[in-house]
């Protein structure tokens, strides 16, 4: 905030030397990028102890944190920007402590993050009553602002283009305040929700117009004031009354440098003068070659070609959908807390010492195996094969798990003749969904038995008794029949059915999964039995509840005993393998305040549900 109205608080800022606060002592510094946000993001809801009251806690805590500088009686005013000596009041910077309230003429506590914008609202609890984003504002500017995103601008505070522009002295503070406000908070009060403006390249959640505004004006004694009393090692000599201190600091007031480290972007001050600059400008290469493998239920591993800089390449960023997931110092990770049935995009970036970040790879996508809670299987797989008379051939391809699966990403490969690789012909499913317990029969053009079964006809059926076939999903061999490369007449002139208690697919042929009938047998063409597949728990029946909910404990209503596991939204696994009994409590006290993935697994299979602490 560049006060130009207040001359003695630039005077103190560009004069007093800054040295890094004892807060940080524990916090790896060395960090960059996504595990330095995630670092000050475990620092500063560890130690936020001081659960603040929006009244009368908010009210008492800005009447200590915003106190005028000039006239202790008063509180600076954000968005203000006059010192109350024209005929409108809406303007000033500056207004008594007293008049606090709701009339014209008061101030009342502005949430820089617009309640209405987190996702869900944030209320006046947790969120909505955190001081570091709730400041003093002139009651009629508070309400022209609004819910209105903040957008770029010049000058003083208003309105420009339907946005929000906080004003020249102010655009610092609530940059540093959204940043804030994310690393607290996570996906509840992201920056692209509060804010207009291009996505940054490392994080989709971080707008870089609030990058440019916590460089273009860098903090001011008022901020640090708020950080001081808020920590409680150090709210007792600000002021003798620290019932309204958080416990926890803003760090991007204390080292506007952190946000550089992070996201990059135009370099903001180094207030603690311990990270310097560097001549090490050059990007690294973009990573090439990333594919998926080892899919299952909820997790697919990735693995890519290593990326090449002029000094070292330190790690990479994983992204899902477009939004951060995590980092590796290795060529391969495995992303988990996924969902079943659900087909993901991929990109990963590379990232230097000097936090150089490379462009995003080029996307490639994964799908998540179907859970086993229907028919107990795991996927697609073949489930008849026949090489009969003349022109009878066909394969049918079941799908023997509990959800409906998109073909669109399945194909049938023809090897023949010996061959070592997929070249002789290839089926693409169409894009429909095959439902649960459902086959899709693949047919000879010329077939002369059991037409009236067949979905498609294909050249892939043009096989003989020692050709191999294989089932794709995304390009990924998940299922065959034969092996590669060999000439043996395993299969000539006969029926194959895959047995009813296969339920996975297997990439190894192996004959024991099958019974073999003879040649032109087509009775069973047209469906598959399992086993497996009646009286499964309906686990989307299991509720959760409270949710959301402000308490160490939740309550999971079920009839049998479940097997819990909990991810965060990034997929780290943070609770695992708790076994609960009928309508048991299930204990969230260690959890911190987020958005979170809950795992239920019974001995039949497993579902995914969301809940929010708050």
């Amino acid at each position: 905030m560049k006060k130009n109205y207040f001359k003695l608080l630039l005077v103190l800022l560009c004069t007093t030397t800054f040295a890094q606060q004892a807060y940080y002592n524990d916090v790896d510094l060395n960090l960059t990028g996504m595990p330095l946000k995630d670092a000050l993001a475990t620092k500063v809801i560890n130690t936020h102890t001081n659960t603040l009251s929006y009244t009368p806690g908010v009210w008492e805590a800005c009447k200590i944190t915003d106190s005028d500088p000039n006239n202790s009686s008063n509180v600076l005013l954000i968005y203000g920007w006059e010192n109350g000596s024209d005929s409108d009041v809406t303007n000033d910077l500056s207004r008594s402590k007293s008049n606090n309230g709701g009339n014209v003429g008061d101030w009342n506590r502005e949430h820089t993050y617009a309640k209405s914008l987190g996702n869900p609202n944030l209320g006046t609890s947790g969120p909505g009553a955190d001081a570091h984003h709730l400041r003093p504002a002139d009651v009629q500017r508070n309400s022209s602002r609004g819910s209105l995103k903040f957008v770029t601008g010049s000058g003083n505070s208003g309105s420009v283009s339907g946005g929000w522009y906080p004003g020249d002295q102010w655009k610092g503070d609530v940059a540093r305040m959204m940043m804030y406000m994310y690393i607290r908070y996570g996906n509840r009060c992201l920056p692209s929700g509060v804010a207009i403006g291009t996505s940054n390249s490392m994080d989709a959640n971080m707008i870089n117009l609030l990058l440019e505004w916590n460089a273009q004006d860098p903090p001011s004694v008022i901020e640090d004031n708020r950080n001081n009393y808020h920590d409680l090692a150090t709210s007792s000599t600000i002021s003798s009354n620290s019932n309204y201190a958080q416990g926890n600091r803003n760090p991007f007031i204390d080292e506007p440098y952190l946000a550089t480290l992070i996201w990059g972007g135009t370099p903001a001050l180094d207030r603690w003068g311990i990270f310097g600059g560097t001549s090490d400008t050059q990007a690294p290469t973009v990573p090439t070659n990333l594919a998926v493998s080892n899919e299952t239920t909820t997790t697919i591993d990735l693995n890519w070609t290593a990326s090449t800089d002029d000094t070292a390449v330190t790690s990479y960023y994983v992204y899902v959908d477009g939004t951060y997931n995590s980092s590796s110092t290795t060529t391969s990770t495995t992303v988990s807390g996924l969902n079943p049935s659900t087909t993901y995009s991929f990109t990963v970036l590379a990232i230097d010492a000097a936090n150089n970040q490379s462009a995003q790879s080029s996307a490639v996508n994964g799908t998540t195996l179907a859970t086993g809670t229907g028919n107990g299987g795991s996927d697609l797989i073949f489930s008849e094969y026949i090489e009969g008379s003349s022109s009878n051939k066909a394969l049918e391809i079941a799908n023997i798990t509990d959800s409906p699966i998109d073909l669109s990403i399945y194909a049938v490969k023809l090897s023949s003749n010996g061959a070592t690789d997929w070249g002789n012909a290839t089926f693409n499913f169409p894009s429909i969904n095959l439902a649960n317990g459902d086959v899709f029969v693949i047919g000879n053009s010329s077939l002369a038995i059991c037409t009236g079964v067949v979905d498609a006809t294909s050249n892939v059926t043009y096989f003989g008794g020692n050709d191999v076939l294989g089932l794709f999903k995304n390009n990924v061999l998940i299922d065959i029949i034969g092996v590669l490369g060999s000439t043996s007449n395993f299969a000539k002139n006969v029926t194959l059915v895959r047995n009813p208690d296969i339920t996975a697919p297997n990439t190894t042929y192996t004959p024991s999964e099958w019974t073999s009938y003879p040649e032109d047998t087509c009775s069973d063409l047209g469906s598959h039995t399992t086993t497996l597949g009646i009286q499964y728990l309906e686990l989307s029946k299991i509720k959760i509840y409270p949710n959301p909910t402000s308490e160490n404990n939740i309550s999971i209503s079920s009839d049998i005993d479940l097997t819990v596991e909990v991810f965060t939204i990034l997929g780290k696994s943070v609770l695992k393998e708790i076994k609960l009994s009928n309508n048991t409590n299930f204990d969230i006290s260690s959890l911190k305040t987020g958005v979170y993935f809950i795992k239920l697994t019974s001995d039949k299979g497993s579902i995914i549900k969301k809940f929010i602490k708050n």
